[in-house]
């Protein structure tokens, strides 16, 4: 006796298009901010002259990291420039910050709501599991459908993609930090919120970090996949070189997406060192 082939497809089919006819406003309404907060940070970057850009990645660098690295992501970011696919580059780039700022904001209370509950983990769990092993263009179509072609579902596929990462370090931050701490803050009398901001996140800094820093490289490995569904930039220049098997095109925009992914990542990395390094775990615990 064979088994009914059990139709996922069509229930699936189903479910989008309940979706679509029945709370399209809803997703409208999603699709609304991040549009906003796209289209601020983009024209917040096209203003700026290149070497001003230039010049913030060199301060940055020299004060996070010293003067070689200063000065080395300095050069990175002129190359750009100089290759001329600087104004791709902020395309780009304003698609990632999106994409990071909005994973961050989400990513970083889900982890702190895993670590205090085990309920929440038992459920985000599966969840994250299934949204790191599942292929991106499987969730491309949905998103194109329910958002439409464009910026809104390339971050929003993006966010996805990129969300896993803060989400389990910031948990696994939390967890991390020693008992001890905590008693001395609860024998100084602390709610769970200063606990929370004075004990727990800044111990946990380090671990976040940690997710910060791949969710960056998370959300810049999604440039060419999201290009796919409109987003302009330096994705959409690999992906038109690929089309006409133009290699030295798609070498000078992979080569711009490496450095690019090269000045986030030390950027970002060093920033949550150097503020891991100057908290003082214990001052002002009293407060």
């Amino acid at each position: 006796m064979e088994l009914p082939q059990l139709q996922i497809a069509r229930y699936v089919e189903q479910f989008v298009d309940y979706l679509m006819l029945y709370h399209a406003q809803a997703f409208e309404a999603i699709k609304a901010p991040i549009l906003a907060i796209l289209f601020n940070i983009e024209n917040g970057l096209t203003i700026l002259p290149w070497w001003i850009l230039c010049l913030s990645a060199f301060v940055l660098g020299w004060w996070l990291a010293g003067l070689r690295n200063g000065i080395t992501y300095s050069i990175l970011l002129f190359v750009i420039y100089w290759i001329g696919l600087w104004d791709l580059m902020l395309l780009t780039l304003a698609i990632v910050l999106t994409s990071i700022l909005i994973a961050l904001l989400f990513g970083i209370p889900l982890g702190i709501l895993m670590a205090k509950f085990n309920y929440v983990e038992k459920i985000l769990k599966p969840i994250l599991d299934a949204m790191q092993t599942t292929p991106t263009f499987v969730y491309l179509l949905p998103a194109i459908m329910l958002f439409g072609i464009g910026k809104a579902p390339s971050v929003i596929a993006t966010v996805v993609y990129a969300i896993p990462p803060i989400i389990r370090l910031t948990s696994l931050g939390i967890r991390q930090v020693s008992k001890l701490s905590l008693d001395v803050a609860d024998a100084f009398g602390c709610s769970w919120w200063q606990k929370l901001c004075k004990v727990e996140f800044p111990q946990a800094l380090p671990v976040i970090s940690t997710g910060i820093n791949q969710t960056t490289m998370m959300a810049l490995s999604m440039v060419v996949t999201s290009s796919m569904i409109g987003a302009k930039g330096l994705g959409l220049e690999v992906l038109s070189a690929i089309g006409y098997l133009d290699i030295g095109k798609a070498a000078e925009a992979g080569i711009c997406i490496v450095f690019l992914a090269i000045v986030l990542d030390r950027i970002t990395q060093n920033i949550a060192k150097k503020f891991a390094k100057g908290t003082d775990y214990g001052k002002d615990i009293r407060n």
